[in-house]
């Protein structure tokens, strides 16, 4: 287990640490972002920022007067609520005993061999967003699609997390695949498992939507002892099954 996000129960350990895995890819110094108020950077979209600052994306657009399709430009300062002041009381606990290195500091030596394990895509879509080492950059990929569209597991496992408490994430699922790697499923639209229900690979889990997003997307996140680590490193392509 990993230290700070213990708890007496086994399963509520499980939902608390998959909690803090979430808080933590929002951890670590932005210069972009200072207490309620946020400034934009290439490449940032209403999603990633209501991410990194727990501000929802109808908060940020009607906060800041944006309207649908939500176009922001670079160096623009956008008001936000700001994680601390938002969240349930299970993010807060969590963020209070969260103790994660963030995956900017973590070296790429120690990621995973890419073959490990075998690793399939949760969803099919155009990805309009890719990984980023950077502080306050996307911790996992954004694939575009339909909204109903189907979300599978990306690996069979045991559902450690289904809720929409983190702000930014929306209606969430996480899923536990061994001690060492752990999958994230946010913007669903339906959820389609429950806490503590043991899932195969390829199981439909989700439909795609947009809760808590600028637009229909996955976004989806691989996490490896508590490191987001680039998905597409470890994916086959698109359209082909593993070949581990």
């Amino acid at each position: 287990m990993y230290a700070g996000c213990l708890t007496k129960s086994p399963f509520r350990t499980l939902i608390s640490l998959a909690i803090c895995l979430l808080l933590a890819s929002c951890a670590g110094n932005n210069d972009n972002y200072s207490g309620s108020v946020y400034t934009v950077k290439r490449g940032d979209t209403l999603s990633r920022i209501s991410r990194m600052t727990g501000t929802s994306v109808k908060d940020l657009a009607s906060m800041n007067g944006i309207s649908p399709p939500y176009t922001i430009e670079v160096g623009q300062r956008l008001k936000v609520k700001g994680a601390s002041k938002s969240g349930s009381s299970s993010s807060k606990s969590a963020s209070r005993t969260a103790k994660v290195v963030p995956s900017s500091q973590v070296p790429l030596a120690s990621w995973p061999p890419v073959g490990q394990r075998c690793w399939r895509w949760p969803t099919s879509g155009k990805v309009i967003e890719t990984y980023s080492t950077t502080d306050g950059g996307n911790k996992g990929i954004d694939i575009a699609g339909a909204r109903g569209q189907p979300i599978y597991a990306a690996g069979a496992g045991k559902v450690v997390y289904v809720g929409n408490q983190l702000r930014g994430y929306g209606n969430l699922i996480m899923i536990k695949h061994s001690e060492e790697y752990i999958t994230a499923y946010a913007h669903n639209d339906t959820l389609l498992v429950n806490n503590g229900q043991s899932v195969k690979s390829g199981q439909k889990i989700a439909t795609m939507g947009s809760s808590d997003a600028d637009s229909v997307r996955l976004h989806f996140q691989l996490r490896y002892k508590a490191t987001a680590i680039d998905p597409l490193r470890y994916l086959p392509p698109q359209g082909s099954p593993p070949k581990c």
